[in-house]
């Protein structure tokens, strides 16, 4: 169940959520109940494949400029979550972690000040951080209840644009290779399964291929608006 605001942003929400819908009902239509699940580490592929999908039909089939300005600017809001947000996150988190590991104690204050040092590394010198703002980012996510769960997201959106881009130049093939993937559920482990359908996420191919569609994005954008 999702809200609809009837904007680009409802639009991409619901290809993201069809996406997971398309991978469970491939999954459980395929699988016995032993193998009828899949990973959070592959989950993140398959809706972001939908959204990516959606994203190239309306840039290539909408020519209104304005249009197109707010669609990129819905991707890139996408991207900046995916790309920079839950990495910083995971590393906030790996931190964490470790310095409990050492037995150093953690307060809110800690945390607080950890998280503003990572946005601020982030984001460069140019960038003026509020550090009281940005520094209590990690309280606003559920996600870090669960354990090393928030840097799937970055292997997710990469791992999705990667396909699609191979769907997008290849056709059959690849749109055969990745339904085979929608349908494997848990049967393989996750990278074999996003080897099946045509990425491997143990080499930097896939994240370098994402951010590639970023900057191409980003010079669409300085052409719109010049």
């Amino acid at each position: 169940m999702m809200s609809f605001n009837n904007d680009l942003f409802s639009l991409s929400t619901l290809a993201h959520e069809l996406g997971h819908s398309m991978h469970s009902y491939l999954t459980w239509k395929t699988q016995p109940v032993i193998y009828a699940d899949y990973s959070m580490f592959v989950a993140e592929v398959a809706s972001n494949f939908h959204q990516a999908l959606v994203r190239d039909y309306l840039l290539r089939t909408q020519t209104d400029p304005a249009f197109q300005i707010g669609l990129i600017e819905e991707a890139m809001s996408n991207f900046h979550r995916y790309f920079f947000i839950m990495p910083t996150l995971a590393r906030f988190e790996l931190e964490t972690h470790q310095r409990v590991e050492r037995g150093e104690g953690l307060t809110a204050d800690d945390m607080i000040a950890l998280m503003a040092d990572l946005f601020a590394e982030g984001y460069g010198a140019e960038v003026h951080v509020d550090r009281d703002r940005v520094g209590i980012t990690w309280a606003t996510f559920g996600h870090l209840f669960v354990d090393y769960y928030v840097f799937q997201y970055a292997t997710g959106i990469s791992g999705a644009h990667a396909l699609a881009r191979g769907v997008l130049d290849e056709g059959g093939a690849a749109v055969e290779r990745y339904t085979q993937f929608l349908r494997s559920g848990s049967a393989l482990y996750p990278l074999d399964a996003l080897r099946l359908a045509g990425v491997d996420l143990t080499t930097p191919e896939a994240v370098e291929v994402t951010f590639g569609i970023l900057a191409d994005m980003v010079t669409r954008l300085e052409q719109l608006l010049s």
